[in-house]
C-alpha cells in the first residue's frame, strides 16, 4: 500500500453510524475525517426481530450522506461492517440490499467474535505499545464485547447479547429511572455476563480499557464534573448512578458533559458498566481511543500485505483444527481457480471472488473430520457456525454454500444458484472435486471451460477420455446434474 492512500471505516452500530477516514504513512493511520450520526437502529428491532421501516429510513439516509463523502474511493479503501442489531435482523437483506446500492460498497454483517477482533485491533493500534495484559471492553447498543489480550494480539475473545439500546429499552422504559430499575438492570446482566468470568478472570490481566460510547461517555461526564479526567472510577460510578435515580428520567437530568445523543441510552450503559465493574471487581477503567472502526482500517492494510489478511491464517488454522489432507485441498484449490480464470473476466471483483474459491476449494472437505457419510452437509454446517476470524457471516455462508453444493444434486441450492458468479464458483469448484477424484493432480491443462450468455461449454483434448476414463464418466454425469437448473451445461470429451 503506496503513502498517502486514503483508507475509509464504516461502522453499522446498533446506536451509531459512524465514518472514519484516514491517510496511510508507513504502517500507521492518521485521522483526516470522522462523522458520526445517531441512527438508534437497533431500538427500531420489534420482538419478532423486525426492522421498522423507520429504523430502516434512517439508516439509508445517514448511508446517503457518507456516500457523497466517500465520492472517488475505490473498493479495496472501504471497509463497511454491520454488528449486533443486524446480525439479530430477520429483514436485514432488505436493508442491506438498498443501503449498499446507496453507499456503493459491500457491507459486511460480522459475528461477535469479530467484531470482538476488530474492536481488539482498533484499541492496541491507539495504545501506547507494552506488554500489559488489557482486558478490553465495548459497549454497544445491543451488544458488549470483552477481549483478552497482550500487545497487539487478542487473546480471548467473546459477544454477549446486552447494551446500552437494549438495556435501556427494557429497564428503563420511557427514560424513567429509579433504585429498583438500576437493580434489575444489574442482577440482568450479571446473569448474562456471568460465564465471563471463566473467560477474563481478574488474574490474567492488570489494566481495564473501556472502547466505544458508553464507557467514552461515562468518562467525559465524570471529568466535566470534577472527576479525574480520563478515567471511570467505582466511585464515580456510584455518584452518576445517584444522579440519575434522583433525577427520575433521564429526560430531567442535568448533567455536564451529558450529550442530547447519549441520553436515551445511559441509563443502559451505566447499569450494564456497573454490572461489569461488580463482576470483575474493577477498581478504575481507562477510556481507549481506538474502536471497531480503526480495527477495520487497519485490517484494510493486512489485507493489502502479503501473508498480512487473517482470513489466510484462518484458513490454515481451520485445516489444521479438521485435519484436512492439505495436499488434495491444494490440488482442488488449483484446478477450480484455472477453470474460474477461464470463464470470468480478470478484474478486482472476480480476483476477489478466486480468492473465496480457493478458500472453499482448501476447506472443502472439513465435514469429514465429523464423518465421511454427508461429509459436505457437516462441512457447510461447520462454515456457517465457526469463529472464523477476519470473515463476515455472508462471507463464511457463501463458502459454506460452496462446500454444500461441490456434489450431489444441485435442487438444494436452486435459490443461491440465481447469482451468476456463485454459479460460476460452484460448477468450477465441482468439476475440479471430480477431476481430483483420484487424489492426484489431473492433467487439467487439457481441459478448457467456456461461458457465453448462461451456457457453460468444457471441452478435452483428442484422447483426455481415454487416459482418464473415470472422470470423463463423471463428467457427463455432471452434464446431466446441471439440467434441472437454469444454466446449460454441455462437454465435448474426447
Amino acid at each position: 500500500m503506496q503513502n498517502g492512500t486514503l483508507l475509509a471505516a464504516i461502522d453499522l452500530g446498533s446506536n451509531s453510524f459512524r465514518l472514519e477516514i484516514g491517510r496511510y504513512h508507513s504502517g500507521h493511520i492518521e485521522r483526516i475525517e470522522y462523522l458520526k450520526e445517531t441512527v438508534r437502529q437497533g431500538s427500531g428491532l420489534d420482538d419478532d426481530k423486525m426492522l421498522s421501516q423507520a429504523a430502516m429510513q434512517r439508516g439509508w439516509e445517514c448511508l446517503a450522506r457518507f456516500a457523497e463523502r466517500l465520492h472517488g474511493f475505490k473498493k479495496q479503501q472501504v471497509r463497511a461492517v454491520a454488528t449486533q442489531t443486524l446480525r439479530e435482523a430477520r429483514n436485514r437483506e432488505e436493508f442491506l440490499r438498498h443501503a449498499q446500492a446507496i453507499l456503493g460498497f459491500a457491507i459486511e454483517v460480522v459475528s461477535g467474535h469479530e467484531e470482538a477482533r476488530l474492536i481488539y485491533q482498533g484499541v492496541s493500534r491507539l495504545l501506547p505499545h507494552s506488554d500489559e495484559k488489557r482486558l478490553v471492553v465495548d459497549i454497544g447498543g445491543r451488544s458488549t464485547e470483552m477481549i483478552l489480550g497482550q500487545g497487539y494480539v487478542a487473546q480471548a475473545m467473546e459477544s454477549y447479547r446486552l447494551g446500552s439500546v437494549a438495556w435501556s429499552g427494557r429497564y428503563f422504559a420511557r427514560g424513567a429511572v429509579s433504585a429498583a430499575a438500576f437493580k434489575t438492570a444489574e442482577v440482568a446482566a450479571k446473569a448474562v455476563l456471568d460465564e465471563a468470568l471463566d473467560t477474563f478472570p481478574p488474574a490474567d490481566w492488570n489494566v481495564a480499557y473501556g472502547s466505544s460510547g458508553t464507557v467514552g461517555a461515562v468518562a467525559e461526564m465524570l471529568g466535566a464534573n470534577g472527576w479525574a479526567t480520563g478515567l471511570v472510577t467505582r466511585s464515580g460510578l456510584d455518584w452518576l448512578t445517584d444522579r440519575l435515580i434522583r433525577a427520575g428520567n433521564v429526560d430531567a437530568l442535568k448533567l455536564d458533559g451529558l450529550k442530547d445523543d447519549r441520553r436515551p441510552v445511559i441509563a443502559g450503559g451505566v447499569a450494564v458498566l456497573r454490572a461489569i465493574f461488580d463482576l470483575f471487581d474493577i477498581q478504575q477503567m481507562l477510556p481507549a481511543q481506538g474502536a471497531l472502526r480503526q480495527g477495520a482500517l487497519y485490517d484494510l492494510i493486512d489485507r493489502e500485505t502479503d501473508g498480512g489478511d487473517v482470513r489466510e491464517r484462518t484458513v490454515n488454522w481451520l485445516s489444521q483444527r479438521f485435519s484436512i489432507d492439505t495436499a488434495q485441498a491444494g490440488r482442488v484449490g488449483e484446478v477450480a481457480m484455472a477453470l474460474f480464470a477461464q470463464v470470468a473476466a480478470q478484474d478486482d471483483q472476480n480476483q476477489r471472488y478466486s480468492q473465496k474459491l480457493a478458500w472453499a476449494a482448501r476447506l472443502h472437505e472439513v465435514g469429514t473430520h465429523i464423518s465421511h457419510d454427508r461429509a459436505h452437509h457437516h462441512g457447510a454446517y461447520v462454515l456457517d457456525h465457526v469463529d472464523a476470524p477476519g470473515f463476515s457471516i455472508p462471507e463464511l455462508h457463501r463458502m459454506s454454500l460452496l462446500v454444500l453444493g461441490q456434489r450431489g444434486k444441485l435442487r438444494k441450492l436452486e435459490e443461491a444458484l440465481q447469482d451468476e458468479l456463485f454459479a460460476k464458483q460452484l460448477l468450477c469448484l465441482r468439476l475440479a472435486v471430480i477431476m481430483c477424484h483420484a487424489r492426484q493432480m489431473p492433467e487439467h491443462s487439457a481441459v478448457r471451460l467456456s461461458y457465453k450468455a448462461g451456457a457453460f461449454r468444457l471441452t478435452t483434448q483428442p484422447g483426455w477420455a481415454r487416459r482418464y476414463p473415470q472422470s470423463a464418466w463423471l463428467l457427463s454425469e455432471e452434464v446431466l446434474a446441471w439440467q434441472k437448473t437454469v444454466w446449460k451445461f454441455s462437454a465435448d470429451i474426447r
